[in-house]
């Protein structure tokens, strides 16, 4: 029941900040300007797609080439866009699970989508290692998704819940969450950056 309440608190926090949060053309919660709707985004050499592709280092290990030669924990470690989601896979001893899996989809909140739960809420989850393990493998999927299977899918969690996903070319959702950096690759799986932390239906 505890989890149950937990769920709530946390939705309940994003009925709060999600308009703040959200905003067409606004600016994130970080003090970054957020892009514009109408930006229109091309996709990489690689593959990956989405207006928040640039703000992935050019070079080093968490670069799109670097992060291809980590496993995934590793990789999302490197990269700074991803760091409030390292310290909550390290939180929730997740690391080597997430690292020795073959083949997975992560869907990966970005530092953002975190900064939209309030704060109080966001620690009372990283304190609470059941629920969080639950929050993080409900982002999951134990096979690879591909940019086309996005367009019209429903697929089960690590969590064993499922996510749906919709939308064409290079704009798609997850649930509820925009997947601002899509088709990113490490060594054991595939990313889809998103701006939302999605939350798993309550118990």
């Amino acid at each position: 029941m505890r989890a149950s309440r937990m769920v709530a608190a946390v939705a309940g926090g994003f009925a709060v900040m999600i308009t703040a949060g959200c905003g067409s053309g606004g600016t994130s919660s970080s003090g970054t300007q957020a892009a514009p709707a109408t930006t229109t985004t091309t996709a990489a050499a690689s593959g990956e797609f989405g207006s928040a592709c640039a703000a992935v280092p050019k070079d080093g290990p968490g670069s799109f080439s670097g992060m291809a030669k980590d496993p995934v924990a590793t990789a999302a470690s490197n990269n700074p866009v991803l760091s409030t989601l390292v310290t909550a896979v390290t939180a929730a001893g997740l690391v080597d699970t997430l690292n020795g899996a073959k083949d997975i989809t992560v869907f990966a909140p970005t530092n953002d989508a975190f900064a939209k739960i309030p704060k109080a809420n966001l620690d009372a989850v990283l304190a609470d290692k059941d629920m969080l393990t639950k929050v993080l493998t409900y982002h999951v999927v134990g096979k690879t998704v591909t940019p086309d299977a996005l367009t019209s899918g429903m697929f089960e969690t690590l969590a064993k819940g499922t996510v749906r996903t919709s939308g064409s070319g290079q704009n798609f959702m997850v649930n509820d969450a925009k997947v601002v950096c899509g088709n990113v690759k490490t060594a054991n799986a595939t990313v889809y950056i998103i701006d939302t932390v999605l939350l798993p239906p309550a118990a």
